[in-house]
């Protein structure tokens, strides 16, 4: 099974960091991300089994270098906020 993993954080910078510690810490998948007020506020979404995305969800949280605020885990996505997810994740590709 699939889920998603949030976490949004002040900064360009801080979500690259927590993006490669949330990598480096689980197998997870980068699916997107979403720059909000200018870039002051990115939120970065990760894949993979629940377990994988909790682990690296909370231990970028927890040593990311800026405060997150906010993140969160869906362990089973409804087929709507998939939907939500990858159009946001195509407009990578373009």
């Amino acid at each position: 099974m699939k889920s998603l993993g949030f976490i949004e954080i002040p900064g360009v910078t801080a979500a690259i960091e927590a993006l490669d510690v949330m990598l480096k810490t689980a197998d997870v998948e980068f699916v997107t991300w979403e720059r909000k007020l200018g870039g002051r506020l990115v939120t970065i979404i990760v894949r993979g089994e629940v377990s994988a995305v909790t682990q690296a969800v909370e231990t970028a949280a927890k040593g990311a270098m800026k405060q997150p605020c906010v993140h969160a885990v869906i362990p089973n996505p409804h087929e709507e906020t998939i939907r939500m997810v990858t159009l946001s994740a195509s407009r990578l590709a373009q």
